[in-house]
């Protein structure tokens, strides 16, 4: 036996980056397993319902990405780092069908639009830098940006999205052309958490904004084609070329394939490509054929179509149940697309810590806090998701957050009543 002592490597103090030790993990990957439970109703998620995918689609999709020998060869092997060129093309195809025009060559697929997002954050983020983003926004987005130590300002939103009046205020604080000012991050359609769209003339304000004050716009378009009303807002990226888009088939086909995308100008991407060469040399060649006969051989907007009418069902549901049973001290947000609602309780309410009696209760919502950089503000708001549970299911679950809710106000209208909280 040797005698050389066992060292324990310090994962936890001095060894661990620096970048490392300030980041918070995700709430929602958090909530998975208690979601997993067979008494909970889960509010929490952002999952599109696969259930609703036909079988003999996927089928053929799969089949026709491994048909022969030359296909198997390609599908099994590496691919090139900006993703196979069948399937930017089946991208470019995508993108005309909501204005954006590109070419192949103007795409790199990513491993969904998450890595995305984490490849940006790497090829511009010095610590320091400042980042625009609306506030509340996409928690896996303040995840990637966050480990690169930038200086994040959150800008408030109303029913319109991001206001204007508040980024343009903010801008003459930072000053033009400062170089530690580098990207406005936005979801400008069905904006995750909130649920709103961004106006039209706050889309194009906003490309004003850009290039007097000289940064850098990166639109998050995830949910754009699940619209239940309203008509089709035009993406940022069709009003300017530089723009740098996101999407992905995560929310229209299935998310366990891995394939989204950006699309910039080639000066970006050639940055992205090297930051991806060193995360993961390329995506899955067989995740990108799948999609790519998916959306080429398959009418997929038959199955779209599909989504959106049942999501506006629950939609609707869920809407119906918050009227029906919420308190009237709460407010939400009206979605017209999407996957998300707002709610938002009296300031004196923290819904992190009553997650525990949701919980107890047998549902489960992400605390509001969760969507803020370094968790700034939202404590007295949360989101709920109407995507996959039933609409009977989502009712039951309204129902339960309500009467926990009713719990936490009741105690709270005591102490108002002796002095010991303010109103």
């Amino acid at each position: 036996m040797s005698n050389t002592a066992h060292l324990e490597f310090d994962t936890s103090g001095s060894k661990v980056a620096e970048r490392i030790r300030h980041m918070r993990s995700s709430p929602v990957r958090d909530l998975f397993s208690a979601a997993t439970r067979p008494d909970i109703i889960s509010l929490s998620g952002g999952m599109p319902d696969v259930r609703l995918l036909p079988k003999e689609d996927i089928d053929l999709a799969m089949q026709a990405a491994v048909a022969d020998v030359h296909a198997r060869s390609v599908a099994y092997q590496y691919g090139p780092t900006d993703g196979r060129p069948e399937t930017r093309k089946v991208v470019t195809g995508l993108l005309r069908d909501i204005g954006v025009r590109a070419k192949p060559e103007n795409v790199v697929l990513t491993s969904g639009a998450q890595e995305a997002l984490d490849l940006l954050a790497k090829v511009f983020i010095d610590p320091q830098d400042i980042i625009l983003t609306e506030g509340p926004t996409y928690l896996g987005a303040l995840q990637a940006f966050s480990a690169y130590q930038p200086d994040i300002h959150a800008i408030p939103m109303d029913d319109d999205g991001m206001r204007m009046d508040l980024l343009e205020e903010e801008l003459k604080r930072i000053g033009k052309n400062n170089p530690k000012l580098k990207f406005l991050y936005t979801i400008p359609n069905f904006q995750n958490p909130s649920g709103v769209t961004m106006a039209p003339e706050r889309r194009r304000r906003l490309i004003e904004l850009s290039h007097e004050y000289g940064f850098l716009i990166i639109e998050d378009d995830p949910y754009g084609r699940i619209r239940f009303d309203g008509g089709h807002q035009i993406p940022l990226k069709a009003l300017d070329d530089q723009v740098v888009y996101l999407g992905t088939i995560s929310k229209i086909f299935a998310p366990g394939l891995r394939v989204g995308w950006i699309v910039a100008p080639r000066h970006v991407l050639s940055k992205v490509l090297l930051a991806k060469q060193g995360a993961d040399l390329c995506g899955s060649s067989l995740d990108q054929a799948i999609v790519q006969h998916y959306f080429e051989d398959i009418p997929w907007q038959n199955t779209l179509q599909k989504f959106i009418v049942t999501y506006t069902e629950r939609r609707n549901a869920m809407l119906a149940a918050l009227k029906e049973f919420f308190p009237p001290e709460a407010t939400w947000t009206r979605p017209q697309g999407g996957l998300f609602i707002w709610v938002t309780l009296p300031e004196y309410v923290d819904t992190g810590s009553m997650l525990a009696e949701a919980l107890e209760a047998g549902v489960t919502y992400v605390p509001g806090d969760s969507f803020f950089p370094g968790g700034c503000a939202g404590k007295n708001s949360m989101r709920i998701n109407f995507s996959y549970e039933s609409p009977e299911s989502i009712t039951e679950a309204i129902e339960r957050l309500a009467n926990v809710i009713e719990s936490r106000l009741e105690l709270y209208r005591v102490f108002i009543e002796a002095g010991a909280l303010k109103r």
